[in-house]
């Protein structure tokens, strides 16, 4: 393993080199490796449970394509060096046996066995680090790159005022103009977000820096549920990533359970005249607020017109007579 990382090292003057392999050193000591995969690897998914997991809603949706996909562990980050175990603790459970177990926080690597696909798919499932965030990213980045990803798709789910009757909100974002025009082809909105962000975001700075696209895909849950998992959120976003890794995948099963889902939220709500009467105060402000997002920028329109009149838009005439 360590012939991979050394080849990254390039040569430098004076003892810039030395650093830069010490960099790469103290990288591979939080990493566990297992064992090799056994295929190239193009593509990798990673998703992180916690606050950018509203109600379980990407990660249920990760567990169940490893699953269905006979996903096998091959490497994990130690979590020693990247949390505070005071702020993000570990679980204790008791074995059939009577022992006790602690788990740690896990980050960990996956690939998928049972895809038709001629490259192997990557999944990285972790939980948001409170120590070391730029290490933490460089070793999942490199990982990645050592491995042949040349794409990488986040998924998360956050909490918003959107009410539950409505089709669900995705919004996202993506580091190159195909992905992009993926994602508006599926009706997902980009983000314009700024301000605090969250561990994906320095992956996709340091997967970048590798010389990988990037894209990363947000489902909106309503606030008022606090049912986990949401199947209604995880079904949409697997129907997206699907596409996006091109998998025949049968998502029947999680349909079904969203649907489930939507029908045990409703009469959880009806039941319930003060909720009942939020949603439907939620259902007005939402509906206003896409109507308005939906009409046309003026600002937009005149530069369309200045581009118009700069011929970039005129097309030879079919007829011709015209």
């Amino acid at each position: 393993e360590l012939a991979g990382w050394q080849s990254t090292i390039q040569p430098y003057a004076g003892h810039e080199d030395i650093v830069l392999y010490s960099d790469i050193m103290n990288q591979m000591e939080h990493l566990n490796i297992y064992e090799t995969p056994d295929r190239k690897l193009d593509k990798m998914v990673v998703v992180f449970s916690g606050w950018a997991d509203a109600a379980e809603g990407a990660s249920s949706a990760i567990k169940f394509l490893q699953r269905k996909l006979h996903a096998k562990k091959f490497a994990d980050i130690d979590p020693e060096e990247f949390y505070d175990f005071s702020q993000t603790r570990p679980h204790s459970s008791r074995t059939r046996d009577g022992k006790r177990r602690i788990h740690w926080p896990a980050n960990e690597f996956s690939y998928l066995t049972d895809t038709d696909t001629e490259s192997g798919i990557m999944v990285f499932v972790g939980v948001e680090p409170n120590l070391k965030w730029r290490t933490f990213s460089k070793t999942v980045a490199r990982v990645a790159r050592e491995h042949g990803v040349k794409t990488v798709i986040h998924i998360g789910a956050l909490l918003d005022a959107v009410p539950h009757t409505r089709p669900v909100k995705l919004s996202g974002t993506a580091s190159e103009p195909k992905l992009s025009e993926f994602l508006e082809s599926q009706g997902i909105r980009s983000s314009n977000y700024q301000g605090p962000t969250g561990i994906s975001s320095a992956i996709m700075d340091a997967c970048i820096n590798e010389g990988m696209d990037y894209t990363s895909i947000w489902g909106h849950t309503s606030h008022y549920l606090q049912a986990a998992p949401n199947h209604r959120i995880g079904s949409n976003l697997l129907q997206v990533l699907v596409k996006l890794l091109d998998l025949p995948l049968d998502l029947s099963e999680l349909i079904s359970a969203a649907d489930m889902f939507n029908e045990e939220v409703a009469k959880a709500v009806a039941s319930d005249e003060q909720i009942s009467s939020y949603v439907t105060k939620l259902e007005g402000q939402y509906d206003e607020a896409v109507a308005a997002i939906e009409i046309p920028d003026p600002a937009e329109l005149v530069r369309d017109l200045e581009r118009f009149l700069r011929g970039e838009q005129r097309r030879p005439p079919t007829d011709p007579s015209a």
